[in-house]
């Protein structure tokens, strides 16, 4: 069995000395599925641009108080402005979610804050290593820009640290609590993999986080497949609640591949119910084409099921590139 080149530590109930895996889960599929899906048929063509719903926007510098706010730049990248800090998850603005920079899955739409109308970034949160969420051109931009504060589960420092040498970063397990530029930040189990090459697969964790402040709790999952919403039960019952979950609902097409990873529309709005938040807002969408749905799949299919539940959908928006959404006090 080849060594984990990215992470060294005693074996737990998520890490077998070699590997992490997600307990009581399901294995990502291999090479012949792959194969299976790629040539199987069924992909639905994208468009090669969109034209955005709004201008690109221009955050405040910072929110203080109650207020909660939450802009979409794109895909897994959205900026949390909450209690004083600004706060970018998994932060891609390279016009490819990929190794190289002429193939692989290109953006479809712009950015939805421009790279140099970012208010001071206090806190980057990157989930975990596959291309759409950790991309080094743009952490090396962030560090040389705002110097962050990085934070990302074990084995995925490694990445960081090698895009932005004199990086903080605070790496954390599942299970492991930390206070950062003033919120209290837990890193919490989600049901996915990681995986830059051909070679590492489930070498670095994944996760999802809970970020407490004096305004709320948000729950925020990167990726995530719905695995019989065992962590949203346990995120509930841990945590009490959340003023604001940020889940995933796009790359789910075809189920048969893709439900041990990524999580559907419906099973969001069933995670919504499950881990006790007041409002969520959508995200891993409409941005980079990484399965079979069409591009407006997920909004349709979450409105779908919002209204099977009788969830108002303010409760729940799907935003697209520069779009903001004002948490409302529950």
């Amino acid at each position: 069995m080849a060594a984990n080149r990215y992470y060294h530590g005693p074996v737990s109930d998520h890490f077998d000395g070699t590997r992490f895996f997600n307990p009581n889960g399901i294995e990502p599929r291999g090479f012949l599925d792959l194969l299976r899906w790629q040539f199987g048929g069924g992909k639905a063509r994208w468009p090669d641009t969109v034209a955005p719903r709004v201008p690109p926007a221009k955050p405040e510098p910072a929110l203080a108080g109650k207020e909660m706010r939450v802009t979409m730049v794109g895909h897994a990248t959205l900026l949390i402005q909450v209690a004083g800090l600004n706060i970018l998850t998994d932060p891609v603005w390279s016009q490819r979610a990929s190794p190289v920079s002429f193939a692989g899955p290109k953006r479809v739409a712009a950015p939805g804050i421009a790279f140099q109308d970012l208010p001071p970034i206090h806190i980057v949160i990157v989930t975990h290593n596959h291309y759409d969420h950790l991309d080094t051109d743009t952490l090396t931009r962030l560090q040389a820009a705002h110097r962050p504060h990085f934070v990302t589960p074990l084995g995925n420092d490694g990445f960081i640290r090698g895009a932005a040498p004199e990086a903080r970063i605070t790496v954390m397990d599942w299970g492991d609590k930390a206070e950062v530029a003033g919120a209290v930040l837990h890193c919490e189990p989600a049901h996915h993999w990681s995986a830059r090459g051909t070679g590492d697969r489930r070498m670095a964790l994944w996760a999802a986080f809970v970020i407490e402040t004096e305004a709320g709790r948000i729950y925020h999952i990167g990726d995530t497949g719905f695995h019989q919403g065992i962590n949203y039960r346990a995120a509930a019952e841990k945590h009490g609640g959340f003023r604001l979950a940020i889940l995933p609902i796009g790359a789910y097409e075809p189920r048969w591949f893709m439900e041990a990873q990524h999580q559907n529309p419906a099973d969001a709005v069933e995670g919504m119910g499950l881990c006790r938040a007041d409002y969520a807002v959508a995200h891993h969408f409409a941005t980079f084409q990484l399965t079979n749905e069409a591009i407006d799949a997920p909004e349709q299919a979450l409105a779908l099921a919002l209204a099977a539940k009788a969830i108002p959908p303010e409760r729940f928006p799907a935003l697209r590139a520069g779009e903001v959404f004002d948490v409302p006090m529950a």
